[in-house]
């Protein structure tokens, strides 16, 4: 049975590693990384050890630089974690022929993350890549799963957008060097900026920092194979649909679904597949793009303090 959350107040608190007293809201974020399985997961934490546990699980093609602005809105009630996936960010990346990039080697390597960190409950902020990720690990261990967040990561096959289905499917029915192509597109340094931009009404809230970041990671050498893998293999997600939504019928966690409306690749239809299989969650739509943080991360933070601090 999950637990309800429950968030005492902060206040003062001792810091375990100085000794030094901290306001609430004075939380610091620290970089770390782990060995998980021969690969080096970096990672970001902030908040206080005994607090509920939020797990933040990236998109494709940032990592953990994209909850940059959330953290500071959500440690004074959280343990947060936001790990970067293997090829992705500061986290390790093994040659293909080591590593399987597909997500459900994914799922099980932060799993076991999650794991070594002995973390046995926790809440999952899902965006993007971060749903089937998430999703596997709700599965594998529904016990550990408080609550759920839904940050333009869809679970239904409506909820894509026509054009993007337009690209992948050649590409899923015969990988070939032509219907590749499409796929290459996704890793030029036009289309991450076209991504952060798009459906975003708050221009000037937009970092460059973002797409930068983004961009340094997918131009290291060898990485466009990683990433060609992973695009590759996120037809395996769709695949694993019924599954997940018979697990969210069933288990009906606590949960929040927060959306960029403009988003160009998943669709209202999204959200509207995952209020009918979860008829409590809290929704909050957004007039922002698909990456949604961006632009209203204060707005995204608040509602979730709304929905699980309590």
């Amino acid at each position: 049975m999950n637990t309800i959350y429950r968030v005492a107040a902060l206040g003062m608190v001792v810091s375990a590693s100085t000794g030094l007293a901290e306001e609430a809201g004075s939380w610091p974020v620290s970089y770390h990384s782990r060995d998980v399985g021969g690969v080096s997961i970096a990672y970001r934490e902030a908040g206080a050890r005994d607090a509920p546990v939020m797990v933040l699980l990236h998109g494709f093609p940032s990592s953990s630089h994209m909850f940059r602005d959330l953290i500071p809105e959500i440690a004074d009630s959280f343990h947060v974690i936001a790990p970067d996936y293997p090829g992705f960010g500061q986290s390790g990346t093994p040659e293909a022929d080591t590593y399987g990039y597909d997500f459900s080697t994914l799922a099980m390597t932060m799993s076991a993350f999650l794991e070594d960190l002995g973390l046995e409950e926790y809440s999952l902020y899902m965006q993007d890549y971060g749903g089937p990720v998430g999703m596997r690990l709700a599965v594998m261990h529904p016990e550990r799963v408080s609550g759920l967040i839904f940050q333009n990561a869809t679970m239904h096959v409506a909820g894509w957008s026509p054009e993007v289905v337009a690209q992948f499917s050649p590409f899923w029915t015969e990988r070939t060097e032509k219907t590749e192509a499409p796929m290459r597109q996704f890793l030029t340094a036009a289309t991450t900026r076209w991504q952060y931009e798009h459906g975003s009404t708050r221009r000037d809230r937009l970092s460059a920092d973002a797409w930068v970041s983004d961009q340094a990671g997918l131009d290291r050498p060898g990485n466009d194979a990683i990433q060609l893998e992973y695009l590759w293999n996120y037809q395996a997600n769709v695949a694993a649909y019924p599954e997940w939504q018979d697990y969210l019928a069933t288990e009906r966690p606590p949960t929040l679904i927060a959306w960029g409306k403009n988003d160009p690749f998943f669709t209202m239809d999204a959200v509207h597949g995952l209020q009918a299989l979860l008829p409590d969650a809290e929704t909050r739509i957004f007039d922002a793009g698909h990456f949604a943080l961006e632009t209203h991360a204060g707005e995204i933070g608040s509602a979730i303090l709304d929905v699980f601090s309590h």
